[in-house]
């Protein structure tokens, strides 16, 4: 299955020195049964997005209670068996909700995608609740990184 993880740069940043990144278990988005019904219409491509885009809002929930993280939002692709994660069944949570039930390894990841540093000012707004940063944030795609190039992402 493949998920897309909300992360902070400082995901990145705690690989052991010549160890290997790892993500623990947390909440994830991927494309649910329930996010097909949301948009019956879309391709597999269009509910990716979807579940991406969740993963951002998730990561800005993460950079909130990382102060010293650098303010850019990070989702990482990654695929993972079935049985790693459950689908969230709850009303209150977004569609594309899964709870990853497990770590995930460096070789599991197969791109990042990141806000352009110039977006720093917006999610620095959001984080204080700004609506209008929110809504900006919304509307900027994030910047593709394949797995080897996480480590030169623009900090």
């Amino acid at each position: 299955m493949r998920i897309y993880l909300p992360a902070t740069l400082l995901d990145l940043a705690s690989t052991p020195p010549g160890g290997r990144l790892e993500l623990g278990p947390r909440r994830a988005h991927a494309v649910t049964p329930a996010l097909r019904a949301m948009f019956p219409d879309d391709e597999d491509e269009g509910l990716e997005f979807a579940a991406q885009l969740a993963a951002a809002d998730d990561s800005l929930e993460l950079l909130a209670a990382a102060p010293t993280a650098p303010r850019l939002r990070l989702v990482l692709t990654a695929d993972v068996a079935d049985s790693a994660v459950t689908v969230v069944v709850d009303p209150d949570a977004v569609p594309s909700a899964v709870e990853l039930h497990q770590s995930v390894p460096w070789d599991a990841i197969a791109c990042g995608h990141v806000d352009e540093p110039a977006a720093a000012p917006d999610v620095v707004a959001a984080l204080t609740g700004d609506e209008a940063a929110v809504e900006r944030l919304d509307e900027q795609d994030l910047l593709w990184y394949d797995a080897s190039e996480l480590d030169a992402i623009p900090r």
